[in-house]
């Protein structure tokens, strides 16, 4: 059997394209230090790690904090479309999420205990979002049809 051409990772031509290591935007210090205690975040893409790119940022949740809900997850909308998934870790059942995510859907609070998609269309308001309980750590990403991450608080006061 012949052997076919490869490259390794992000070298190559188009490696470029190929994101591998977390390069967010900055976050404020006293967030950042906020963010560790539930969630380590993973990847982070848009127009600024690989130009022509739309948005979108992954997060293993490790823990529950005791406050809900997680700061700067309070209600907003987008001009554009977004996609927010919440995935277990149980190989046994993918299903399971380990955990129970509270969401806002409109006003509307969802506890979620399966893994789920949540498509938000543009000017939908969502969230808060809160980690109710976490057995197991918990795939979070969003996805958001823009080259950078932008939101309006509904909240007038934020």
């Amino acid at each position: 059997m012949d052997e076919k051409n490869y490259v390794m990772n992000d070298e190559g031509e188009y490696g470029k394209y190929v994101v591998q290591t977390l390069k967010a935007p900055t976050m404020s210090p006293g967030f950042a230090e906020i963010y560790k205690q539930w969630g380590n975040r993973l990847l982070w893409i848009d127009k600024n790690v690989v130009p022509g790119a739309f948005q979108m940022n992954m997060t293993w949740y490790h823990s529950a904090p005791d406050f809900r809900p997680l700061p700067k997850h309070e209600e907003h909308v987008h001009d554009f479309d977004e996609l927010i998934g919440f995935i277990g870790s149980n190989p046994e059942d993918p299903y399971d999420l380990g955990g129970v995510i509270e969401v806002g859907i409109n006003g509307e609070l969802h506890r979620l205990t399966k893994s789920s998609m949540i498509f938000m269309p543009a000017g939908m308001k969502h969230l808060p979002l809160s980690i109710i309980s976490l057995e197991r750590p918990i795939l979070h990403f969003s996805i958001s049809m823009n080259p950078e991450y932008s939101y309006k608080p509904t909240n007038e006061n934020e």
